[in-house]
């Protein structure tokens, strides 16, 4: 009975200890140029929406990079805010680019991922990134993950998991003012 107790009580004990709200990292530089140059789109085979995209091509627009996979129920919870910035912002500057990166071997399926993709109606660029390499080059592990990427190409903005979608919001706002 002991060891449970405090096995419990190290369990509470670690979770008392995490740092604060890590779902919104605003990433902040002492000046804009000391923000991460955001890594290319890597071991992409397929694109749904869009011929390939490299980042380098989008310099100049501001860019949400959106990781996600289809079985996440907070993925989806997410997606109609997604859909909105993209049909509010696309015209100023804003390009959306969804990755899919699969958590199980059947959403691996192109076929699947298409599915979701019509069922939900999205209409933004999505990178098939089925053995994680975009992923591992943005160092991600987490289900929804969003990285805004300003016009010169740097991460200047992240936010893991639901919720943050005002200060998202204004972040996509202010970098579309400053391009």
């Amino acid at each position: 009975m002991l060891k449970q107790v405090v096995a419990l009580s190290m369990c509470l004990l670690s979770a008392a200890c995490t740092a604060g709200d890590t779902s919104a990292e605003p990433i902040p530089p002492a000046n804009h140029a000391t923000a991460p140059l955001a890594p290319e789109f890597k071991g992409i085979k397929q694109w749904i929406n869009s011929e390939p995209l490299t980042l380098s091509q989008l310099r100049g627009s501001v860019v949400l990079v959106e990781f996600w996979t289809r079985d996440c129920i907070n993925c989806i919870h997410v997606m109609p805010h997604i859909k909105e910035w993209h049909s509010r912002y696309r015209d100023q500057g804003l390009t959306v680019v969804g990755v899919h990166t699969p958590e199980y071997d059947h959403e691996k399926l192109p076929a699947n991922v298409q599915q979701t993709v019509r069922r939900f109606g999205l209409e933004y660029p999505i990178a098939l990134d089925n053995d994680y390499q975009t992923w591992d080059a943005y160092g991600n592990r987490f289900w929804p993950a969003l990285y805004l990427i300003d016009a010169e190409g740097r991460i200047v903005y992240r936010h893991y998991g639901e919720g943050s979608y005002a200060e998202t919001e204004a972040k996509i706002q202010q970098l579309l003012a400053k391009r």
